[in-house]
């Protein structure tokens, strides 16, 4: 990924698979990438997490102290690098043109069948949710992750944080509590997704306002970031089905016909739509059924070619 915001490139680990130290990092690699991302939302930020994880490993297991619990002290110091990265983070948050939306992370459709790797790395929230976890507090957001997704009592989150368990239990129900108030209450079954994600596809590039307002709930809103580098529709989020709807239905006039191809792939464990066009990416739209799991209530699209580099046909 060419890079324009004076960031380290990602990771690379040096020495041979047969060096010690490098085979417990790679060992735990998946892990630690899937805590990072779910902390930070960003796959470029978490790669270079990782890399200053490395550069803090390998002088540590190179000096002959023993390491009794790997997995801990690499966790530890995944977790407090990721806290530090999340004050940059903030920092860029505020000259960012327009609204921001976490980098997607391209998974599999059926991770029972996949390698122990890809299936860690699967152990993602989906996009609407790690949106959610953007209004949380980092400290919020680390025990809200630690528990959640990876399972770590309080007890062992403290010690990882460096704070009492007193304190690591009020972070984790002021959490807990924040997400339950906006996270998505119905998880609809993936194939009634993919459908429905379908409908949406072939009615927002073929230009049917009648089929967009059919499949778009009443009181859908509509989030798109494009960075002040790729398309967006507005700074702001869009209510409503028929202002949504017209926003489709504008795009699809301007396109010519075959300007642009559609793949469907899973982003954040959930059936999404990419555009593309040629080989080049375009836009990853991720859209959230409502309970019936037959219209939309929260569409995002992600156009910044920056968050687009990973992406592929």
């Amino acid at each position: 990924m060419n890079r324009t915001d004076g960031q380290t490139a990602p990771m690379t680990v040096t020495p041979g698979a047969n060096d010690p130290a490098t085979r417990i990092f790679l060992d735990h690699r998946e892990l630690l990438f899937s805590v990072v991302y779910n902390m930070l939302g960003s796959v470029t930020d978490t790669e270079d997490v990782l890399q200053e994880v490395w550069l803090a490993w390998s002088p540590r297991t190179e000096s002959g102290a023993p390491v009794q619990n790997p997995r801990a002290y690499l966790i530890r110091i995944a977790v407090n690098q990721a806290l530090a990265r999340r004050s940059a983070l903030s920092r860029r948050r505020e000259t960012y043109v327009g609204q921001w939306l976490p980098e997607p992370l391209l998974t599999t459709e059926n991770t029972a069948t996949d390698t122990s790797d890809t299936v860690v790395r699967a152990e993602s929230f989906s996009l609407a949710v790690l949106v959610v976890l953007e209004s949380l507090s980092p400290l919020e957001r680390a025990v809200f992750v630690l528990h959640e997704v990876f399972g770590y009592t309080h007890p062992e989150i403290a010690d990882l944080l460096g704070r009492s368990p007193v304190a690591v239990r009020q972070l984790a129900h002021r959490a807990r509590a924040h997400v339950q108030a906006r996270r998505p209450r119905h998880q609809p079954d993936p194939a009634v997704h993919a459908r429905v994600t379908e409908r949406f596809a072939a009615a927002a590039l073929g230009g049917d306002m009648a089929a967009l307002l059919e499949v778009l709930a009443p009181d859908v809103t509509l989030w798109t970031d494009g960075g002040g580098k790729g398309p967006a529709t507005s700074l702001h989020p869009v209510h409503g089905n028929t202002r949504v709807a017209a926003i489709f239905h504008a795009v699809a006039e301007n396109l010519r016909p075959g300007a642009v191809q559609i793949r469907y792939r899973h982003v954040n464990g959930e059936p999404s739509l990419l555009v593309f066009s040629g080989d080049s990416p375009l836009a990853v739209v991720v859209v959230e059924p409502d309970a019936t799991g037959q219209r939309i209530r929260e569409i995002y699209s992600i156009t910044n070619p920056d968050k687009l580099s990973r992406v592929h046909r």
